[in-house]
């Protein structure tokens, strides 16, 4: 338990003790540091409820502290100031150097399944998908650090258009293909096809689509045939989706997106057949399609009936995804279901849920939440785009990364070891600036800014990881090291932002948003670095003051390193 957690629930026996009925007590950090390190507010919410003098409720409280605290005072109608004693902080700290676990304030855990890859099969990953990926590959490390059982779906968009568009080009370029002849009998073989095909057959199936009402045609007849279980078709498809899905894999292996389920569309259609059982019941025509109602008695908005299935009985991409919802219900009983997908499909999650719910599909105790997230735009405040007003595929954005990121490596390391490290920072760079801002914000991606060393960066951040290590590779058995004291205002400062930790986790976890953890991950490295500018930590001559310099550098990049790991970033050795 973090010493947040254990101080808040002390303050609330002691509270409770002096007669006053409250749920609980909320340690914040003080605006206003030469006052103390953290602040309690309760006492004027206590005075309004029992109609009693904030400061007079302040004083019995303070009264009954013990000596865990330092510098406690009264300010204001009655807010209560409290420090750390050196004791307390040192003792809490020590036990951190090698644990995170400190951290943590775990709860009951959870099953929780989060849907956050999206990528379409057999088309470039974009930097839409980059947002899904790395903010759910963060919030699903963060639900297993609270010790939750969590399972991580790409939910690949593997159905739709784009297999009406390839398979349309290769019944023109390769009519021989026995998936076109409608006499062949037997087991239908493996062909040759590759990621250079793919990249080859959409583009150019797609651009004669547009200019030819013929093809355009041809390619939702496909497209229909496909959804509808049209076996040559689906088979020849299925062998696409593989090879599409290996280099899907390898654009989310460079992300460092793990993923326990590679699923999608094509998945779920083996459901529909359950799930229509389950919500026929709710079904009803409307407008020439099937739709269930889930309008509510409270609802001050317009809310469409969510359609299920078109007229002639094929499915949408609705119906998929509650079939999605069915299978994940009986393999797995989740007790929650997070989608990461943009926020503009606010609406359609909505819709999805009202009917997940009013059908019976899902119980009422398990919890469905869409953690939309905003667009990044470029410097015009418009979605990224390559300059030829292109889509900006994550290919493309990664390479203007890495282009400013080779100027900031030393001229000294090359080859293979160069390119690893720029590939490092470049992910880096794109993570660390991906999850700084609020999830539902947009915000503005500038190449040459968010590669800087210095500043809100990643490689600010790993540039700070780089000048731990470096320093503690000089200290023989440096994990032996303990905090003895506080010395000056630097260490203390280190110490108490490092005792704020579990309050940004907690806030992140709660929140579904990853602000708060890189927020403080900078606040973290920029005090230390301030420390390490002051003081020439290697020839402190006092060995106390110095095994502190020592315990406090390790405590520092160990809790770095796992914030980064939770954020999905490597670290480095030099840059």
């Amino acid at each position: 338990m973090s010493l947040l957690k254990s101080t808040e629930l002390y303050l609330k026996d002691i509270i409770t003790n002096l007669g006053y009925d409250i749920d609980n007590v909320k340690l914040e950090s003080s605006s206003m540091p030469s006052l103390g390190q953290f602040q309690i507010n309760i006492a004027m919410s206590l005075a309004k409820a029992y109609k009693q003098n904030p400061r007079e409720i302040a004083s019995k409280i303070v009264e009954s502290l013990d000596d865990r605290f330092t510098n406690v005072n009264i300010a204001g109608p009655g807010f209560i100031n409290l420090t750390f004693s050196d004791k307390t902080m040192i003792e809490y700290l020590n036990e951190g150097i090698n644990s995170f676990d400190i951290y943590v304030d775990a709860e009951e855990p959870k099953k929780i399944i989060v849907d956050y890859g999206g990528a379409n099969a057999a088309k470039a990953l974009h930097v839409g998908h980059m947002r899904a990926a790395n903010i759910g590959e963060a919030l699903k490390r963060l639900a297993k650090l609270y010790k939750n059982e969590v399972i991580g779906d790409v939910h690949l968009g593997d159905l739709g258009r784009q297999s009406g568009m390839i398979i349309s080009q290769l019944m023109i370029e390769k009519p021989e293909l026995p998936f076109f002849d409608p006499n062949f009998k037997g087991e239908y073989p493996k062909i040759e096809i590759t990621k250079e095909d793919l990249a080859y057959l959409y583009p150019t199936a797609s651009k004669i689509a547009k200019e030819d009402p013929e093809r355009m045609a041809l390619v939702h007849d496909i497209t229909a045939k496909i959804e509808l279980g049209y076996t040559p078709y689906v088979e020849l498809w299925k062998q696409i989706v593989e090879v599409s899905s290996k280099e899907i894999k390898g654009v989310y292996d460079e992300l460092n997106c793990n993923f326990e389920l590679w699923e999608g569309e094509l998945s779920a259609c083996d459901y529909i057949d359950d799930l229509t059982k389950v919500i026929e019941p709710y079904i009803y025509e409307s407008e020439g399609a099937k739709v269930i109602d889930i309008k509510e008695a409270d609802d001050n908005k317009e809310m469409p009936p969510l359609m299920v299935f078109k007229n002639d009985g094929a499915s949408v991409y609705s119906t998929r995804e509650l079939a999605t919802i069915y299978s994940r219900m009986e393999r797995f009983n989740p007790d929650e279901i997070w989608y990461v997908v943009d926020q503009r499909q606010a609406l359609y999650f909505e819709q999805v849920f009202r009917g997940s719910y009013k059908t019976g599909l899902v119980p009422p105790t398990t919890k469905l939440y869409h953690f939309g997230f905003g667009t990044i735009n470029g410097n015009d405040g418009k979605p990224f785009k390559t300059r030829d007003g292109g889509v900006m595929t994550l290919s493309n954005l990664l390479e203007l990364i890495n282009t400013e990121i080779e100027k900031k490596i030393k001229p000294e390391i090359t080859g293979e070891e160069r390119e690893k490290i720029a590939h490092a920072l470049t992910i880096a760079t794109l993570k660390y600036t991906d999850l700084i801002p609020y999830r539902k914000t947009d915000y503005i991606f500038d190449p040459v800014k968010f590669s800087s060393l210095e500043g809100k960066t990643g490689p600010y951040i790993l540039y700070t990881v780089v000048r731990i290590k470096s320093l503690l590779n000089k200290i023989e058995n440096f994990n032996d090291y303990k905090i003895e004291n506080i010395p000056n205002e630097d260490i203390k400062n280190i110490m108490t932002k490092l005792i704020e930790l579990p309050d940004s986790l907690k806030r992140s976890y709660n929140e579904a948003t990853l602000n708060y953890i890189t927020e403080i991950l900078y606040e973290i490295c920029s005090l230390y670095n301030k420390f390490y500018t002051n003081y020439n930590i290697i020839n402190e001559e006092d060995a106390i003051t110095k095994n502190t310099y020592i315990a406090v550098s390790n405590l520092t990049l160990n809790t770095i390193k796992e914030i980064l790991n939770i954020l999905a970033i490597d670290t480095i050795d030099k840059m």
